[in-house]
């Protein structure tokens, strides 16, 4: 859970085809790659900028996971029992580290600088599901309570539109998440900017 850096997944190399196969069927040409710091996250990054040609990737602590302080590789099942808040409460800080809330203005933060900072660009990133859900939740005006549970697969490629800091538009090029499966949202999702209301 959290930072603690874990082993690949079985199938982290079908992921990363299955990622690369679906970015080239759509067609999309990206300017740059920003990834988590997190090892797990930034070599999966090095991957796809080198697939995609592009020589650096961006890394940054703040597209990390949450940070679970003292409870870090403690099992899921036992944190949901002694911590019965867990992935219900997100302003819920864990023992010697932050909240969900906390991750969320993190990333959040990160993602509408960097919008803002490159107009008209293509960027790819690649973070977390936590990170993923507290990302969504936000620009698609949705409550973080409710959806920090929704599945994301490594198979996700959620595709955010900017204009400005506002996200004007969603959709969704891989294997579905949960805010689509579980039905909170349906793609793609056209919203109304600030400056059109």
């Amino acid at each position: 859970m959290g930072w603690f850096d874990s082993p690949r997944s079985r199938d982290w190399k079908s992921d990363i085809d299955f990622i690369d196969a679906r970015l080239r069927e759509h067609e999309i040409r990206f300017d740059s790659v920003h990834s988590s710091d997190l090892e797990r996250s930034r070599q999966t990054a090095l991957i796809h900028a080198r697939n995609l040609g592009i020589a650096d990737v961006h890394d940054t602590p703040d597209l990390k996971e949450i940070n679970y302080g003292k409870l870090q590789k403690m099992k899921k099942m036992w944190v949901s029992r002694f911590f019965p808040q867990h992935k219900k409460n997100p302003d819920l800080v864990y023992p010697s580290g932050e909240s969900f809330r906390q991750m969320q203005k993190r990333s959040v933060e990160y993602l509408s600088t960097l919008a803002q900072a490159h107009p008209g660009k293509t960027v790819l990133i690649v973070t977390h599901a936590g990170v993923i859900r507290g990302i969504v939740s936000h620009f698609l005006g949705l409550d973080y309570a409710v959806h920090l549970e929704h599945k994301i697969s490594f198979r996700y490629i959620g595709d955010f539109l900017f204009e400005g800091s506002d996200c004007v538009r969603y959709d969704e090029l891989g294997k579905p998440s949960g805010f689509v499966c579980d039905g909170a949202i349906e793609i793609p999702l056209t919203r109304i900017t600030h400056s059109e209301s």
